[in-house]
């Protein structure tokens, strides 16, 4: 999944980074975005773990409440700059990711036709249940994000920083006061963020600038420019886009990158107190993961280390 080697300079970079999608919970493009995606990133040619092949249960499409089934049509909301796990393909306008191919075989559960709709990522949780059936975009289940939908588990991602290769500017991630941060507006990652700057203040060390972006291409940039020290993200996300530089970024922390908080669960969103669409998403991911479908997807996009063997509801993380 590495950048073709014409990649290098500056202008090429910053336009292989613009289809790239990073981060914890994504968003809209632009021209700029579907341009890039024409350019020799291999990613542009991942189009998909091919899920055709996943039959209606009767069963468990029967349970489905009628404001999902009405149309037909599975509707997810998504913030398509998030890669591996939501993003654009070459055409500027395809979702792909897994994710995506996901939420296709959950729709092919259903007996449903797969819709998922690109969105910024913080607009997405409001609308669930609404303009939305589902939404799937990264999202960490947290106490706080419990409060306001319900979530059924579907894969575990932990938290990485991204550095300039070589890390020129000595970040140390015990220690960032000073330093600057980027990262996705409304994450797990941006809270963290912020709770780190005022603690740096509170202590009387140098300011904490935290750099907040809609989309998570934007914060990759900003570290690869130098306009931000080092990102903070999904570790898949961090290690896709480390992988699409070239060797330009690489990780810090223990264990890979992986940030201290660890492992915590993603989930995909459903209105809450839809108790149906809940109990009706989580025994059809059982179904995909049973049968091998789930697993095979993960290992198309090459994340299969954040596989889970069963989908629960409402269950937060252990560090929330």
């Amino acid at each position: 999944m590495q950048a073709g080697k014409a990649l290098k300079t500056a202008a090429a970079f910053m336009l292989s980074v613009a289809m790239l999608a990073t981060g914890a919970a994504c968003g809209t493009s632009d021209d700029s975005d579907a341009s890039a995606s024409k350019s020799s990133s291999k990613s542009s040619e991942l189009t998909g773990y091919d899920v055709s092949g996943v039959k209606k249960d009767d069963a468990i499409a029967k349970m489905l409440p009628d404001y999902v089934t009405k149309d037909g049509k599975l509707t997810i909301g998504m913030d398509t700059s998030y890669a591996p796990a939501e993003f654009l393909a070459a055409d500027g306008k395809t979702p792909v990711g897994f994710d995506v191919d996901i939420a296709k075989a959950l729709a092919g559960v259903f007996g449903l036709e797969a819709d998922p709709e690109t969105a910024n990522f913080d607009s997405i949780i409001p609308a669930v249940g609404a303009k939305y059936d589902i939404g799937i975009s990264s999202f960490t289940v947290t106490k706080e994000r419990l409060e306001a939908v319900d979530f059924v588990s579907h894969f575990n991602a932990g938290s990485a920083w991204a550095v300039k290769k070589g890390n020129p500017n000595k970040v140390d991630t015990s220690d960032l006061c000073g330093k600057k941060v980027a990262v996705q507006t409304a994450t797990m990652q941006e809270t963290a963020a912020n709770k780190m700057a005022k603690q740096c203040k509170a202590d009387g060390k140098a300011e904490m600038d935290v750099i907040s972006s809609k989309l998570q291409t934007d914060v990759t940039t900003n570290v690869v420019t130098g306009k931000a020290d080092v990102f903070y993200a999904d570790s898949p996300v961090a290690g896709y886009a480390i992988a699409q530089t070239d060797g330009e970024l690489e990780t810090l922390g223990k264990t890979e990158g992986i940030a201290p908080e660890g492992i915590a669960p993603e989930g995909i969103v459903v209105k809450k107190g839809d108790q149906q669409m809940d109990e009706a998403l989580q025994k059809a991911l059982q179904k995909l993961i049973d049968d091998g479908t789930y697993m095979k997807i993960l290992k198309y996009w090459g994340v299969q280390d954040g596989a889970i063997s069963k989908p629960e509801i409402n269950t937060p993380g252990t560090n929330e």
